[in-house]
């Protein structure tokens, strides 16, 4: 349907001419090709990702193509799969959507034309129901008396209220000749193809009455054996002179005997599923549409590759090598997952089995961009598995991962059993990307799957609602990517190991830059090294004024619009070998777009540099604060969440406790003045945090906004070369905060010469700071407020 409302109609697209029959719209049937017009017309539609028309010949021996020869109208519908035959035919699963017409044809090889949708006029609902009631009762006893119509589909008939919907199931159960056919798809009068259907249903019941009656004579003159035996011959026979029992007959062959190879591998009840499956499709008419269902369904099946393992065992060499041929630095992440198939490896040697009750199931966590889901690529790449991304983010309905039931109309299997299936290995290395978004609707809580998934315990017998058995998934390695794991349901996070990549710093993207993405981007523009250099210092300025990111997707595309740009003035000869320095680095990348502040190099009262963190890495958040005559109100503005203006409160309050005790040495700014000491009731504090427009949360600016509260009530300066971040306690404690290797890179960018961290944070995570960081900056730990003021606040 996604392709009909891609599409405007009346429209261009491609027209197959199916000989025998017409098709109906909601009809899912295989239809052989042999006609090469028709073979490039389908390979047109794949190519073009658009919809095509499927139109009826007059007749099965005309050979031409021409507009005469065919029925101007017929279905329009889109081509769920295509297969090659030996015989050089080609088969398609076609599934009809709605009705349209042939306005005109615009191409003959291959066949295209202008198509339009059919509409139908408006009714009268009381008479057409009416009508329909009639209709109904024909159809029961047509259904009394033959084998056309099965329960279910009465059901839908009974319960079904569109009209133009009940007359083309109908149709298209019923044997109608083309000229019926024709009749019925061109009219758009409701009430018209309503009377239409029941003459026909009339017909078709007269004839079938008739067939009763003479069966009924033969059978009384007949015995039972003899009855049988003349039957089958005589279905065979109708049967070869169509040609259909031949390739029946060979389908049929090959579904047991790709079910026979696989019987070792699979559960009894899965063989047995598939086994009753093919057996009832060997006794059902091929023209059915049941028939088709369930041949869709055996294909499916049979192309789970059951007992296909990639023998390549994982070494933790390989992996240590293709880890750091990919990728730059992440030392902590290559260590843990180095770690995770050493455990592997060790267990493979001994020939013990893993203990399913440790989770061993990865899931990288971080920033966009910093490369959570190549690093599963190069594990794919080191164990010689194949790789299978499966997307979750906004995924909302549980059967995308469990399957969809037969019943319903276009089921098909969930992703993990099409991920296997793409990977023709039961042991893949299944990327399950974005697990912090998946969502939740009426059609089910997905993460329910996700548990049954990656649980050990219960994956060796993870059930398909469309394949309605169990299949094995312990041999998939799933890893697991996300940006927030604050985001993933508690039993879910449970079932992961999480290893942090974190944002990169400016001197680990330089050497990104320099070893990755400027060999691959002239490769990938077909430049050569010697007729582009982009100097260190091009780099470094498009990596802090070009790029805002904590990974290297943006420095990439910013890499790739230079190598574009010379590749156009090598074209064009302006020049053979083009230099990009910071001088130039302008004119192909227009004007600077980020650009974290600079410190102020003068000391002023009412403003301090507080440290935040960001998705794309650390910044620089001036906190500013003016005093108003007033009565000792806080005003906060700048876009701030509730956390942060819970800080700013905490902040006020212990500044006020510690006037009150006489830490500051305050005197009488005026005359009228008459207790310093109760200077927070004289005046309105405004505390700002610019960038108004940005969104702002945390509590981790809270030792910032005290200082700056502090500074403006007791007018005294603050050190302009220093930063802090820190949470604030109502008792002066300073709590650690999240963040810090972010925080602290920003801080140095941004020519910082002291920062303040919690002392919990410097006793436990400045090994992960990188090493000119810190060198370059004086790291301070503080433990409560008044080590905080002592720092910040100068002549305290």
């Amino acid at each position: 349907m996604q392709l009909i409302n891609q599409k405007k109609f009346p429209s261009i697209i491609p027209i197959i001419i199916e000989e025998e029959s017409f098709m109906y719209p909601f009809m899912i049937a295989p239809i052989f090709i042999s006609d090469s017009a028709n073979i490039k017309a389908i390979n047109k539609a794949l190519e073009n990702k658009e919809p095509v028309f499927v139109g009826c010949a007059k007749s099965t021996k005309q050979s031409t193509k021409d507009a005469q020869s065919f029925y101007d109208v017929g279905v329009i519908g889109s081509i769920m799969r295509k297969v090659n035959l030996p015989d050089g035919k080609v088969k398609i699963l076609f599934q009809g959507i709605t009705k349209g017409k042939i306005l005109s044809i615009e191409n003959a090889d291959p066949l295209e034309g202008v198509v339009d949708i059919i509409t139908y006029k408006d009714f009268d609902e009381e008479k057409i129901s009416a009508i329909m009631a009639v209709l109904r009762e024909k159809v029961r006893h047509l259904a009394n008396i033959s084998q056309f119509f099965p329960p279910d589909i009465l059901k839908t008939i009974d319960e079904n209220e569109e009209p133009n919907r009940i007359v083309d199931l109908i149709a298209s159960i019923l044997r109608l000749k083309k000229d019926q056919s024709y009749h019925l798809f061109a009219s758009n009068d409701t009430e018209k193809r309503l009377l239409m259907l029941i003459d026909f249903v009339i017909e078709e019941t007269q004839t079938q009455k008739l067939q009763k009656e003479i069966k009924n004579k033969v059978h009384t003159k007949m015995e039972q054996t003899n009855k049988e035996y003349f039957l089958r011959e005589q279905l065979k026979q109708i049967q070869k002179e169509l040609g259909l029992d031949k390739q029946r007959d060979e389908e049929i062959e090959n579904y047991n005997k790709k079910l026979e190879s696989i019987k070792a591998f699979v559960y009894e009840d899965t063989y047995k599923e598939i086994k009753k499956q093919i057996d009832r499709l060997s006794k059902m008419h091929q023209d059915s549409s049941e028939a088709n269902v369930i041949q869709n369904y055996i294909e499916w099946v049979l192309e789970i590759p059951f007992g296909k393992f990639s023998k390549k065992k994982p070494a933790i060499s390989n992996v240590e090598k293709q880890l750091n041929a990919d990728h730059f630095s992440l030392i902590k992440p290559k260590e843990r997952i180095i770690e995770f198939f050493a455990v592997k490896e060790l267990l493979a040697k001994r020939e013990q089995k893993e203990d399913k009750n440790i989770g061993t199931i990865l899931c990288f966590f971080g920033p966009p961009g910093v490369g959570k889901t190549s690093l599963a690529n190069s594990i794919a790449k080191a164990i010689g598995r194949p790789l299978v991304r499966i997307a979750l983010g906004g995924l909302e309905d549980v059967n995308e991962l469990r399957g969809h039931r037969r019943t319903y109309l276009g089921a098909m299997p969930g992703r993990i059993i099409q991920g296997l299936i793409e990977a023709k290995e039961m042991n893949p290395v299944v990327v399950l990307d974005e697990i912090d978004k998946v969502g939740r609707s009426m059609r089910g809580d997905p993460t329910s799957a996700l548990l049954e998934i990656l649980d050990p315990e219960q994956n060796t017998n993870f059930r398909d609602y469309y394949a309605n058995f169990n299949v094995d998934l312990s041999q998939v390695v799933f890893i697991a990517t996300a940006n927030d794991i604050s985001n993933i349901p508690a039993p879910l996070r449970d079932r992961m190991e999480f290893i942090e990549v974190s944002s990169y710093t400016p001197q680990e993207k330089e050497q990104i830059a320099k070893k990755y993405l400027i060999p691959q981007e002239l490769k990938k523009h077909g430049l050569k090294t010697s007729e582009i250099q982009i100097s260190n210092d091009a780099i470094t300025l498009m990596i802090e004024k070009y790029t805002r990111e904590a990974g290297v997707r943006n420095l990439r595309r910013k890499i790739a619009t230079l190598a574009r740009k010379a590749a156009k003035e090598i074209l064009q000869e302006k020049a053979k070998k083009i230099s990009i320095t910071p001088d130039n680095l302008a004119q192909y990348l227009d004007k600077i777009v980020f650009e974290i502040e600079k410190s102020d190099n003068e000391d002023k009262v009412g403003i301090i540099n507080g440290l935040a963190w960001t998705s794309v890495g650390g910044d620089v958040l001036k906190i500013e604060a003016i005093k108003i005559r007033g009565k000792g109100n806080l005003k906060l503005t700048g876009s701030l969440g509730d956390v942060m203006k819970e800080s700013a409160h905490i902040a006020f309050s212990v500044i006020k406790v510690l006037i009150d005790e006489k830490f500051f040495n305050l005197k009488k700014e005026k005359k009228k003045d008459k207790n310093p000491e109760q200077i927070y009731n004289l005046y309105d504090i405004h505390l700002h945090v610019p960038e108004g427009a940005t969104p702002k949360d945390g509590p981790s600016a809270g030792i910032a906004m005290a200082s700056v509260i502090a500074s403006i009530l007791t007018n005294k300066k603050i050190y302009s070369k220093i930063a802090m971040t820190g949470e604030l306690t109502l008792s002066g404690s300073v709590l650690p905060i999240g963040g810090l290797k972010e925080k602290l890179i920003a801080a140095h960018k941004a020519g910082m010469q002291k920062v303040l961290i919690p002392q919990k944070n410097y006793e436990r995570d400045l090994s992960d700071i990188p090493q000119e960081v810190l060198e370059e900056l004086e790291i301070i730990s503080v433990r409560d407020i008044k080590e905080v003021l002592e720092q910040t606040l100068l002549d305290l």
